[in-house]
């Protein structure tokens, strides 16, 4: 269709214009002649493309987007390569920079955990909002920053300026991000807003030392009231959005915390007011299938959430926060793509790895897997049980609580409740045939033992273990109680890991330190006069400026060797049993790290934070 019959809006800016934006792509080296060509050519077909899709999305929404689709959106959609980086795409992201930059205005990729709820919900109406396509983003010495899209808006930037009574400085971002954040923070906080005025009861707090009870009609039951279910599905959909690992609900005596896990560290992202604490908490119970009514137990559960044609499992936990404040739930994302990882790509170095997969693939035995919650064992167990899954074997797995359906393993998950344990279980587990069991955890005396008379029947046993590293493991299970004639008998061999902050690979700079820096710092192995090239991030949009982005274990593997087995009795020093195991080649945690830290994966604090010095 030429653009005869189809007019892209460009009157309301020369910089929005056909010519001007694709001439700054062109003088930045973005685009090439050629397809400045196909973009005047196109432009109209993609044009109507884009108009019809806005047109159904917004179809019988008050809501009015100004110059809804732009020549922006147009050569987006195109999926243009890079005239000076074929491996990229001329996305939204580049064309704003690109222009940003011929404006001589910044650009800003807006960081969601930054943001402060109130003041995006607050400076000016969600109508405004969306129609001029710009959102408040901090205020400094006076001056309140606004996020756009279209910087030349000043007459709308005036009437921010009455509104808020303070100077506006503008930034520049993309237009799809205004639209998602308009949409995410305005729901989120017209939900909370509505269930606070709906479940707004006088300000008694006495938690759990006696009930406060106001009457409700049966419209007021919180896990039910359509509010707060849209105030969860918020919560859910910025977990996801942000590569959140967990998310915690914290009640505190004026307001409760919600604070997300993300690359291992916590970030409080809202405040929501207290008194609709329960009734989120409600919502999260009904969809895990927990006891509403119980509030004095820890309650473990589970949900599966469907999102972009990709299911996730969300493990939920809940205990009551001592003497005041009501209850407190967690809940940790398990996605697939996160807990079935090829074996080669969860961080183990090409020596470890030849040391493990030796270790897996041998019919019987014990292997564990070590470390403190949040090491990424759960990943390394499944990775290991996909790799070993085929027609020809039975995977039979004892979970509490079962951390990922899979329908390649026969998962079997502890209920107290009903008898159900780790031992009781694998007594009779044996009569299903299986060729590998996997074991949540090894918590007690019964089911180590278990475990081994499994291993023993010639069964390969997989478990987990909470110790610091894998020679320790050996002394805490003689320390269980398991009979050392035992443990001779069927260990294979131990892993040991952690999770270290991977360096933002869009930011990633190098620099030198002396050796004798890092040997202040515990690093040690470098020659006294080497400088070494190390790399940091410097911060960037992509990991709103932390420098880091994503996470990679470190690894200590240990086989259980025949030295090792004769050295292991009631009397054996977990120190003599180290030394043994770094004379046969065993590459400690610190190492693997240093490994990673050379390779510039990672960063000397990282090193550091989650490894130490063995002495």
């Amino acid at each position: 269709m030429s653009d005869k019959n189809t007019m892209i809006p460009e009157s309301q800016s020369p910089f929005f214009s056909t010519k001007k934006v694709c001439s700054v792509l062109l003088n930045k080296g973005l685009v090439s002649k050629e397809q400045v060509k196909i973009i005047a050519e196109k432009k109209g077909f993609y044009f109507d493309k884009l108009e019809k899709t806005r047109k159904l999305k917004y179809n019988g929404n008050n809501i009015k987007i100004e110059n809804p689709v732009t020549i922006i959106d147009v050569i987006t959609s195109m999926n243009l390569k890079m005239a000076d980086d074929p491996s990229r795409s001329v996305d939204e992201e580049v064309i704003y920079q690109a222009l940003s930059r011929d404006w001589g205005l910044p650009y800003k990729k807006i960081d969601p955990l930054k943001l402060d709820l109130n003041l995006v919900t607050t400076t000016i109406p969600r109508s405004f909002a969306m129609k001029h396509l710009l959102m408040p983003v901090s205020i400094d010495d006076g001056y309140l920053t606004v996020s756009t899209s279209n910087p030349f808006n000043f007459e709308a930037f005036e009437d921010v300026a009455r509104a808020s009574q303070m100077k506006v400085k503008t930034v520049v971002s993309t237009k799809s991000d205004i639209i998602k954040l308009i949409d995410e923070f305005f729901g989120f906080k017209s939900s909370i807003a509505a269930a606070e005025n709906q479940f707004g009861a006088p300000g008694v707090d006495l938690g759990n030392l006696e009930q406060y009870v106001r009457l409700k009609s049966a419209d007021e039951l919180p896990s039910n009231d359509q509010h707060i279910v849209n105030a969860v599905n918020h919560l859910f959909t910025y977990a996801f959005d942000q590569r959140a690992s967990d998310v915690h609900i914290e009640p505190k005596r004026d307001i409760s915390l919600v604070r997300m896990r993300i690359d291992g560290i916590l970030h409080t992202v809202y405040q929501l007011p207290k008194n609709v604490h329960s009734a989120v908490l409600s919502r999260v119970k009904t969809l895990s299938r927990l006891n509403m009514a119980e509030k004095r137990r820890p309650q473990d559960g589970r949900i599966k959430i469907e999102r972009s044609g990709t299911e996730a499992e969300i493990r939920v936990s809940t205990v009551p926060v001592p003497v005041a404040f009501g209850e407190k739930v967690v809940m940790r994302i398990m996605q697939p793509d996160i807990l079935f990882q090829e074996l080669d790509c969860l961080g183990l170095s090409s020596f470890d790895l030849d040391r493990y997969y030796r270790m897996i693939n041998r019919p019987h035995g014990m292997v564990l897997v070590c470390g403190p919650t949040g090491s990424g064992k759960t990943t390394t167990l499944y990775s290991t049980m996909r790799y070993l899954s085929s027609p020809k074997i039975n995977i039979t797995t004892v979970e509490d609580p079962i951390e990922m359906v899979h329908e390649e393993f026969n998962q079997i998950a502890v209920q107290s409740s009903v008898g159900i344990t780790f031992a009781t279980i694998l007594r009779n587990i044996l009569r299903q045939d299986p060729d590998i069991i996997m074991v949540g955890e090894m918590r007690d005396i019964e089911t180590a033992q278990n475990a081994i008379q499994s291993a023993l029947t010639g069964h390969l046993v997989l478990s987990t273990l909470h110790t610091n590293d894998s020679t320790s493991s050996i002394t805490r299970l003689l320390d269980l109680g398991v009979p050392s004639f035992l443990i001779q008998s069927t260990l294979t061999g131990i892993v040991s890991q952690r999770l270290v902050r991977k360096i933002c690979n869009h930011c990633k700079q190098p620099y030198k330190v002396k050796a004798d820096q890092l040997k202040e710092m515990g690093l040690n192995g470098f020659s006294q006069n080497d400088r070494v090239t190390l790399y940091q991030g410097t911060g960037c949009q992509r990991c709103r400026h932390t420098g880091y982005h994503g996470r990679i274990g470190v690894f200590e593997v240990l086989p259980y060797s025949e030295a090792l087995n004769q050295m292991t009795t009631m009397h054996t020093s977990p120190e003599a049993l180290r030394e043994k195991a770094i004379q046969e080649g065993l590459v400690s945690l610190r190492e693997s790290a240093v490994k990673k830290l050379l390779e510039g994966v990672t960063t000397c604090e990282e090193v550091l934070r989650v490894t130490w010095e063995q002495v």
